[in-house]
């Protein structure tokens, strides 16, 4: 951790920065409140002095219906403050009707008008009046998780994070339902990025099998470039990628326009064809069956006439490959080489075999010319037919028009003659006998060099949101499936910055809880309000943490100030509840209770928290509101719990149990549920299954007193009194002023005969509680029964 704290912001902080702005951005045209608090958070702790980071997140606050915690983001000093600040700060008053203080905001804007005022978004976003499929099916997840039905929530969450990996929310509603896939499933690891250089260096390091294609700068949440912005789009498979053979620009990415971004390999017929609108053919690689075109039938007539008219061409065609050497083929070759594979040797001729025979005379050229293209297509060794007429010189060396794009101009490129002609396998402008006397020179400029920095600094900013979502998912994926220690585990792992977010805190606090390390939690919730004094999200969770801590005044204090920030939110009225639950006045925290059942009726943790204040004076109305809670959500473990106490005091031993182990499932390593199972299965009469059941809690909480005094009094019942001394020793040591404890250690102490310690025993506990003489008469005379009992049984015997 240490290591950690010196940590250096990244090198690429500014294209960070920017894809931490556009996705946040994102998230907030598409109503995700919580995905964008979720990534403007993380860009906030990553650095704190930016003050775009600092509006960012407070917008995020403020879009969510938290204006008082965005609020307290730009309330900074006088001379800290910029006029960002005071807008946002003018919306927030006016959120909350303190309208004075928005106008005083809105008048410091008017005197620094001629400061420059830091944009909240900087970049342009194209708004879109329909939301897209990913957005859709995350709402329709959200939707029907909060209408109880689970199949329907999962599949649409589901779709949703295969349609885009980066909605928060979706992934969040997942672990809501309990059914998460993998970590490595949902969000698969993914290689760095690797840099690109110079198509040389290429060429010199090219390997031997057709490599991945390389991000050009392109995030995995980065918008295509008529996609207006919009971020929510998975990349298409590579030969599903359109090819873009004019000028170079970024391919979805948020680069500048002087970034240069290097396509990938891919066929030049399908950017023709898809330029004229034509079928395009299915994708697959180049084969030395496909170098001969389509198979042509010959005509002996025409067989003999080539020797005849391969003469009075060979000089034209000699200046015509003289010509074609200076032409954009090279730039087209050496394009192809940059992706790090070999050029074909059959790229002109792959994209005019389906054309052959049929096409125009573009060139001015008569048939001579595309019958010579003929024979090179049918790669044998026989010679082309005559053609009727040579074509005239002139017409060749017309000159092109520039306005044409490469792809044109590449497809209109007069193929060379002479030698190659006659050859069975065509040769590639790169491998023609005179590139070795005059090779091509190489495009890699500095300019360049460094749009291919700034694309792999990009990439690497692409590589860190990932990994830290990653992170994240993989700790929330085990609080939700209750492995504290996990969770914990990838809490670890995130850097310095990220750990003491208020965010994570939450998540340290809420996995301390369900250890029931409450000391712990305490102190992580403590941050948590520290960090961010108007949080109202987890409050819950830590009012009822300081009602097991008996902290009367603490609960009292978090009650009135949750209730000062937002006197509608279910938040407030369970921290009022649970107040006066501390002072056992329940009809005034079932009246509170109901205030937060009304206010959020999805809420099941205020249904639950009311089942447990009915449970001692009306079991049928517990037992309501256990069922109200569960149909809020599933997965409360403390309902099926509340569930299971009804049942056992009713005296259902089996519903008790089936109720308790329902609990169990859904938090395993809650040792507390475990004994519960334990002890309804000890009613049913099953004590060494009882007993294996407490040994697991124990084992799972050896600090656990409620557990161990389970234990010990299974023990005592099966005549094991030995070890049941030991635990209710070590009880002892950690709980000296419980009485109870006391009774059963000197009964423990009696049964085995030792009546110093019992009749030492017996005094203390008349010392803690001196109104239980009669309990303790009670207890003595019980065991003395117990004695004579197993006299009587030893003498028969």
């Amino acid at each position: 951790m240490q290591s950690q704290q010196s940590e250096s912001p990244p090198t690429f902080l500014p294209y960070l920065s920017k894809r931490f702005n556009t996705l946040t951005w994102a998230c907030l045209d598409a109503d995700l409140h919580k995905s964008a608090i979720f990534y403007a958070e993380r860009y906030f702790a990553l650095d704190h002095g930016n003050h775009d980071a600092r509006h960012l997140y407070a917008t995020a606050m403020l879009r969510a219906n938290q204006p008082h915690s965005a609020l307290h983001l730009v309330n900074l000093p006088q001379d800290q403050r910029c006029n960002g600040c005071f807008e946002i700060k003018a919306k927030c008053c006016s959120t909350l009707g303190r309208h004075r203080q928005a106008r005083e905001a809105l008048e410091d804007i008017l005197k620094n008008a001629t400061t420059e005022v830091p944009a909240v978004s900087p970049d342009q976003r194209g708004a879109r009046t329909f939301p897209e499929e990913a957005v859709l099916h995350c709402r329709s997840g959200l939707t029907a998780l909060k209408g109880n039905l689970p199949d329907q929530a999962r599949s649409s969450l589901l779709r949703a994070l295969a349609l885009n990996p980066m909605i928060w929310e979706a992934f969040e509603g997942l672990c809501g339902l309990g059914s998460v896939p993998e970590i490595e499933e949902l969000f698969p690891s993914r290689p760095p990025p690797i840099k690109r250089t110079s198509p040389d260096e290429q060429l010199m390091t090219k390997p031997t099998h057709p490599p991945i294609p390389t991000a050009t700068g392109a995030g995995f949440f980065t918008p295509d470039t008529g996609n207006t912005g919009n971020l929510f789009r998975r990349p298409e498979p590579i030969n599903a990628l359109p090819v873009r053979m004019g000028k170079l620009g970024p391919r979805d990415s948020m680069l500048t326009d002087d970034t240069v971004s290097h396509l990938p390999e891919i066929s030049i017929l399908q950017a023709h064809q898809r330029a004229k609108g034509g079928v395009m053919p299915s994708s697959r690689a180049l084969s030395s069956a496909d170098e001969g075109g389509p198979a042509l039938k010959k005509l002996r007539s025409t067989a003999r006439g080539v020797e005849k008219a391969s003469k009075p061409v060979a000089a034209v065609d000699d200046a015509r490959s003289k010509k074609a050497r200076a032409r954009p083929a090279l730039t087209l070759v050496n394009l192809f080489s940059s992706a790090g594979r070999r050029p074909q040797p059959t790229v002109a001729s792959s994209r005019h075999a389906p054309a052959t025979g049929n096409r125009s005379d573009r060139d001015g050229n008569a048939s001579g010319v595309g019958t010579r293209r003929s024979a090179r297509l049918m790669g044998t060794g026989n010679k082309p037919p005559m053609p009727s007429k040579p074509p005239p010189v002139r017409d060749r060396r017309r000159p092109r028009t520039r306005t044409r794009s490469q792809s044109t101009e590449s497809e209109d490129e007069p193929v060379p003659s002479g030698d190659a002609t006659h050859s069975q396998s065509p040769q590639s402008v790169t491998l023609s006998p005179r590139s070795d006397t005059s090779p091509a020179p190489s495009n890699w400029t500095a300019s360049q060099e460094q749009a291919a920095q700034e694309a792999y600094e990009v990439e690497l900013a692409d590589q860190y949101i990932y990994d830290l979502m990653r992170l994240f998912a993989s700790a929330t994926r085990a609080l939700a499936m209750y492995n504290t220690a996990l969770c914990m585990e990838e809490l670890d792992k995130l850097p310095h910055v990220h750990q003491r977010s208020p965010y994570v805190m939450a998540m340290v606090g809420k996995a301390h809880y369900e250890r029931t390390d409450y000391t712990s939690a305490e102190r992580a919730f403590q941050a948590v309000r520290a960090l961010d004094p108007y949080r109202l999200w987890d409050m819950e969770v830590y009012s009822t943490l300081l009602w097991h801590l008996q902290r009367p005044v603490q609960l009292s204090f978090l009650a009135q100030e949750l209730l000062s920030i937002e006197p509608r939110s279910p938040q407030a009225w369970i921290a009022i509840g649970n107040t006066f639950s501390l002072q056992k006045e329940r009809s005034q925290a079932l009246t509170c209770f109901r205030r937060a059942q009304q206010l959020d009726p999805t809420c099941a943790y205020a249904f639950t928290l009311a089942g447990h204040e009915f449970i001692d004076e009306d079991l049928d109305k517990a037992i309501l509101s256990f069922q109200m809670a569960l149909r809020a959500d599933a997965r409360h473990y403390n309902a099926w719990y509340g569930l299971g106490t009804c049942y056992l005091r009713k005296c259902k031993i089996r519903m008790a149990e089936y109720h308790y182990r329902m609990a169990a499932e859904i938090h395993p390593n809650n040792a507390v549920l475990l004994g519960c199972v334990g002890m309804a299965v000890e009613r049913r009469g099953d004590r060494e299954g009882a007993l294996t059941l407490f040994n697991e809690a124990v084992k799972l909480s050896p600090e656990n007193a409620l557990v161990r005094y389970r234990r010990a009094k299974m023990l005592i019942s099966m005549k094991r009194y030995e070890v049941a001394v030991r635990d209710l020793e070590r009880l002892r040591d950690s709980s000296p002023d419980e009485s109870n404890v006391i009774f059963q250690l000197a009964r423990a102490y009696r049964l085995i005969g030792d009546e110093v310690q019992s009749a030492r025993m017996l005094a203390i506990a008349r010392d803690l509680s001196p109104k239980s003489s009669k309990k303790i008469q009670k207890l003595m005379e019980t065991v003395k029964d117990e004695e004579v009992g197993d006299d009587e049984r030893m003498r028969v015997e």
